[in-house]
């Protein structure tokens, strides 16, 4: 099984040659996925009616889905920066991850919400729209508000989990070249 990965009219995926796409996952539309990115078994990223990015050493694991909503209706593209870790089984729709974002497996991210760098939403977290989860803090609950603030290092979760998934996607991209 190899991803579907086609345009939507003129809209055209753009995959950098190192970034790893899974068996399964389904990429539509405008979408950039760059450098070292990875986006893993069952996720699909359909960029039909705006733009999704996907940043340069970034992961979005496995049954995440990403939308975005019509511009000529007021809508947002989906935008993750770099070394950004997106959880198992999340859903971002509208919605800004920045650089060294973190969010944990089964969130929500709806129109106008935004993980600053150095923040973090917890697992099973809904962040409504245009919430802001500022650096240096947990976001948790339904709807998420802040639980409280990080602890030293945990700010960096998303850099060391991002270099872990770019080796991940290393071992599973040999695992599927060989006979």
């Amino acid at each position: 099984m190899k991803p579907l990965i086609f345009a939507i009219g003129d809209k055209k995926p753009r995959i950098h040659e190192s970034a790893f796409i899974a068996p399964g996952a389904v990429i539509a539309g405008d979408v950039e996925v760059h450098e070292n990115a990875s986006v893993w078994y069952a996720c699909v990223l359909r960029g039909d009616e705006n733009k999704i990015v996907v940043g340069k050493g970034s992961n979005v694991q496995d049954g995440t889905i990403i939308h975005v909503d019509n511009p000529d209706w007021g809508g947002l593209p989906t935008l993750i920066g770099e070394n950004v870790l997106v959880g198992h089984k999340c859903m971002l729709h509208g919605a800004t991850v920045e650089d060294g974002g973190f969010v944990g497996m089964n969130a929500t991210m709806l129109d106008g919400s935004v993980v600053r760098t150095g923040g973090m939403l917890a697992a099973g977290a809904f962040l409504s729209p245009k919430k802001i989860v500022p650096a240096g803090e947990m976001w948790a609950g339904m709807p998420a508000r802040k639980f409280r603030d990080l602890r030293e290092g945990e700010d960096k979760m998303a850099l060391i989990g991002a270099g872990h998934y770019v080796e991940e996607a290393a071992r599973h991209r040999a695992a599927l070249e060989t006979p």
